[in-house]
């Protein structure tokens, strides 16, 4: 230890023989005299503060009853001598100056704003203040006492002193984040209105200092905070005027950084969007923001200094990186509307930016790789900064700069994966323990994490880029050789144990207790949504490995756990709709691996039962009938439509890989029929009408029951059942056509034969035996004129009416007018009704083909009930349709309803599921009708009213066959 002066020693001396406050007093003045600023060491004022004593200082600063002297010129002194002893963090933590920060606050916040004697004991409060806040326990105390809420309190309703304030409060809020606006969160809103308006307003080089003000605080705020907007929320149109009047001004670049920084802030947290608040030319400020970011990470990445020099700005660069990522989402999602000559001057001042960028990442390559440079943290922080909105760019632009993205690309893999276990050990330590600031399950604080290098995951935001790349030859070998298959496997893994949150187990003795269902932590889902995102990027990155690299795929002990892991997890995201994009990508990639690794796929693992029940599932529900207007027509299914953007491809995928997986893994084909899903293809088939199924579509549907019937000999007597193969035996038997053979010519001719058009050239037969000869091909092409006259026989004998239903049409037509409206190609509907023979049972017949209309148009209806003339509320309707026959009914107000449901399940799926369109009756066969109009003892109001004019309006006659909105179905194949 260094020896004291002599003057320091007779001060000391001095000041602790002084008898009384005077004395005291006289001692420190004498202090000024005696010690050399030079001499002062930290022991030296150690020595000096001890022998003053803090209580001293205190009564100095309290004393308001003085003779002879101002009450100020003590305090004067007081602080005077606190704010040096303040610089020194050892004095700044004393306790006893710890415990009376109060006082020092209390000094700012009743300062008089009239007095300018105040000027000086404020600036020196404020030093006392700012040289405590330095230090983590002055930090600490202050926040404590609430000096937040005080420092706000002070800057909102004085003029005087008030930008030491903020300077404090930033202070504050950078070193406690979020939790310094937890407990009032309309603070935030209410101060940034202020200092907002202030920014706005004020035209001197405060200005500036109020953007880096508002940035930090803007950064100690929690999104969700920040942007619950209430009514009187002003400042996020303040700062855009402010940074706007800024930024088209000419100024130098000591005023531009600040409002660069603030801009990225604001983009960053409210989006892009924000900068269009210009009515009048709402692109300007964006494509400005844009200009001004590219051209600083240009000038600031090519300093000769190297990185060393570059780091000097680097909260700046890193700043313009954020602006130029956010452009670049906003662009590409097509956000905004650029014109051409726009697009073209942000593509040119973005490729020169990323220039810069490629250039530096290649000089540090080579420096780490060759040169063995080590990296300091934050340099490794700010290359992950580049390497990051690189990332951006490179998920984009996918042809730019392509070579030396191959070379920079293992350096970059590396620094991502770096980030990538070094965010993932954070986190999973964080639920284990609890979140920094919190308490884990033992009570005792957590510490902050100050590895920055585990706060954000770089490769998470590479993934889109390696979607692209992995398209590529040398970019994917590149993936390969750098083993980054196996990063990505552990990576998917770990963004599942996110996905698939499990709330904690309920203790045994709180089971029975009645428990309000708590909601998740808006972070947890935030990171759930996240992980989403991340895990079907990488299933993307797998899916073009495994088609482009099947070889090595096929041989991959990686790969093989990666369809395990599918196999096992899947299932687990049914059921769940946020889950279903990831449930389309998980399954279509499972698909994949299962064709590449055929050979291994054992049939006693009961895992791949449950993984092909939920594939299926996936790939059933995207199309149904039922939710379309006309019940005819196949439609997306609701819940598939808002991502079908996303999943229409994937679907795809799953119908062609699927039937390849049934060639190679016949015994899967199991599945498909315990299902249900090959007879659902089927009836669904029937029952749409030509033009509604995409040609795309029916091939998909074609193909998988071609591969369906090759797989398993028990599909053709299912589909027998469904009418759908009769034809194929014939051609067995009688024209010895191989069963596997028959079957796919059947299934071709009906799903072409189901989309009859309404206009055939050469008429119905000629159609339909060109039909046939398609089917059976050269080979078979001879007998099509054979099987077409067998087909027709066939077909009339499935379509002909009962007996029993004959007897009822005639007894029925004796006591009404009976009338059929049918939807439909007029010829061949006309067909169908002179070859069953059924015109004597009807007073009309109504075909959609000959009108403008088709049910459920209520117009239709009434053409039929004018025509008959009688009421519309004197008429029936029966049919099997909820959407066309009984929704048709009600909208033309006919008197009743009456429906028969094809099946007892489409009764379960349609009725009892709550279907908005209720008929009046329900009966299980057109059998029963009878028993409708003799429910009760007496006759229903209309049927008295008019009985012999009553118009039972039947929407076909075998109605339990034919399906009204399609010529074809049931057909008898």
């Amino acid at each position: 230890m260094a020896a004291v002066p002599e003057p320091v020693k007779k001060c000391v001396a001095i000041l602790k023989a002084a008898e009384s406050d005077t004395e005291k007093l006289a001692a420190l003045f004498m202090v000024t005299k005696l010690v050399k600023g030079n001499d002062c060491s930290a022991a030296v004022r150690k020595l000096l503060f001890e022998a003053i004593g803090f209580k001293f200082l205190k009564r100095l600063l309290l004393t308001s009853d003085v003779q002879d002297c101002p009450p100020q010129v003590y305090k004067s002194v007081a602080l005077s001598v606190l704010s040096a002893f303040c610089k020194d963090p050892e004095l700044a933590v004393d306790p006893e100056l710890l415990g009376n920060l109060q006082m020092f606050l209390e000094i700012v916040q009743t300062a008089d704003a009239a007095d300018d004697d105040n000027l000086i004991i404020v600036n020196e409060a404020y030093e006392c203040l700012q040289g405590i806040a330095s230090t983590k326990p002055g930090l600490k105390a202050l926040f404590d006492i609430g000096a937040v809420s005080k420092t706000i309190e002070i800057y909102s309703h004085q003029s005087f002193q008030t930008d030491e304030a903020l300077d404090l409060l930033v202070t504050l809020v950078t070193g406690f984040g979020p939790s310094c606006w937890e407990e009032n969160p309309g603070a935030f809103h209410t101060l940034l209105n202020k200092i907002s308006l202030d920014c706005e307003t004020d035209q001197s080089e405060r200005k500036f200092h109020l953007c880096d003000v508002m940035n930090a605080l803007m950064m100690s705020c929690k999104q969700d905070i920040a942007l619950n907007f209430g009514e009187d929320t002003t400042w996020p149109a303040s700062v855009y005027k402010a940074l706007y009047d800024i930024l088209t001004s000419k100024i130098g670049k000591a005023q531009r950084d600040p409002a660069l920084k603030l801009s990225s802030t604001m983009t960053e947290l409210m989006g892009p969007k924000w900068t269009m608040m210009d009515e009048d030319n709402p692109r300007k400020f964006f494509l400005l923001l844009v200009q001004l970011a590219c051209v600083e990470v240009r000038m600031q990445l090519e300093d000769k200094g190297g990185l060393k020099v570059i780091m000097n700005n680097a909260d700046l660069d890193t700043a313009c990186f954020s602006l130029i990522e956010s452009a670049i989402a906003f662009v590409a999602n097509e956000h905004v509307e650029l014109e051409g000559r726009e697009k073209q001057s942000m593509y040119t001042a973005m490729k020169g930016a990323f220039s810069a960028v490629i250039s530096l990442l290649m000089k540090v390559q080579t420096d780490v790789n060759k040169k063995k440079v080590q990296l300091e943290l934050q340099e490794k922080v700010f290359i992950c900064a580049m390497v990051r909105v690189l990332s951006a760019w490179m998920a984009q632009e996918t042809s730019s700069m392509r070579d030396q993205i191959y070379q920079l690309l293992p350096f970059m893999l590396t620094l991502a994966n770096d980030t990538f276990y070094a965010y993932r050990a954070r986190y999973m330590m964080e639920k284990v323990r609890g979140p920094p600031g919190g308490s884990n399950p033992t009570g005792e604080p957590m510490e902050v994490d100050t590895d920055p290098l585990s706060q954000v995951d770089i490769l998470r935001f590479m993934l889109p880029a390696l979607c692209h790349l992995a398209v590529e030859d040398q970019a994917r070998k590149i993936l390969l050789d750098t083993k980054e298959d196996e990063v990505l496997y552990e990576s998917f893994a770990f963004h599942w144990s996110i996905v698939h949150y499990k709330k904690p187990p309920v203790p045994r003795a709180d089971r029975l207790k009645v428990r309000k269902e708590e909601a998740l932590d808006p972070k947890l889902v935030e990171d759930m949504k996240d992980s989403r995102t991340a895990m079907i990027s990488i299933c993307n990155i797998f899916m073009n490995i495994t088609v482009l690299e099947a070889k090595i795929v096929e041989d991959s002990s990686l790969f093989a756990q990666l369809l395990k892991f599918i196999f096992n997890n899947l299932p687990e995201l049914r059921n769940i709709p946020d889950n279903l994009v990831l449930h389309g990508n998980m399954a279509i990639l499972g698909l994949l691996l299962l064709k590449q690794q055929a050979k291994k796929i054992k049939k006693n693992d009961f895992s791949i039962c449950r993984y092909i029940q939920a594939t299926i599932r996936f790939l059933w529900d995207a199309y149904n009938v039922d939710e379309s207007n006309d019940s005819s027509t196949l439609v997306v299914a609701m819940a598939y439509k808002e991502h079908w953007i996303q999943l229409m491809e994937l679907w795809f995928l799953g119908m062609q890989t699927m039937s390849a997986v049934l060639s190679l893994i016949p015994w899967i084909s199991e599945f498909a029929m315990e299902s249900g899903w090959a007879e659902g293809i089927i009836d669904t088939l029937k029952k749409v009408k030509y033009g509604s199924l995409p040609p795309n579509t029916k091939s998909a549907y074609e193909d998988f029951l071609c591969h369906l019937v090759a797989a398993n000999n028990s599909v053709a007597s299912v589909l027998k059942k469904r009418d759908a193969l009769a034809v194929g035996e014939i051609l067995v038997q009688e024209h010895g056509v191989p069963e596997n053979v028959a079957n796919r010519i059947v299934q071709s001719f009906l799903i072409n034969f189901r989309l009859c058009p309404a206009r055939q050239d050469g008429g119905l037969d000629e159609w339909r035996l060109m039909l046939w000869a398609h089917a059976l091909g050269d080979q078979y092409a001879h007998i099509a004129g054979t099987i077409y006259q067998q087909w027709l026989t066939l077909r009339w004998h499935y379509l002909a009416l009962q007996s029993d239903v004959k007897q009822l049409l005639a007894r029925l037509h004796q006591r009404f007018l009976l009338a059929i409206i049918t939807n439909g190609p007029s010829n061949a509907q006309w067909e169908k009704i002179h070859n069953l023979n059924i015109t004597p049972y009807f007073d009309l017949i109504l075909v959609s083909g000959d009108l403008p209309w088709e049910k459920p148009d209520h117009r239709i209806f009434l053409e039929a009930c004018e025509t008959l003339c009688v009421r519309p509320v004197d008429c029936l309707m029966i049919g099997d349709k909820l959407e066309t026959d009984i929704l048709g009914g009600h909208e033309a107000s006919l008197g009743a309803t009456v429906w028969v449901p094809l099946s007892a399940a489409c009764l379960e799926n349609k009725l009892l599921n709550g279907n908005s369109c209720r008929p009046d009756h329900t009966i299980k066969s057109v059998l029963e009708l009878p028993s409708v109009l003799s429910k009760d003892s007496e006759p229903p109001a209309f049927l008295k009213a008019k009985p012999s004019h009553l118009n039972r309006m039947l929407s076909r006659v075998s109605m339990f066959d034919m399906e009204d909105t399609n010529s074809n179905a049931s057909d008898g194949s």
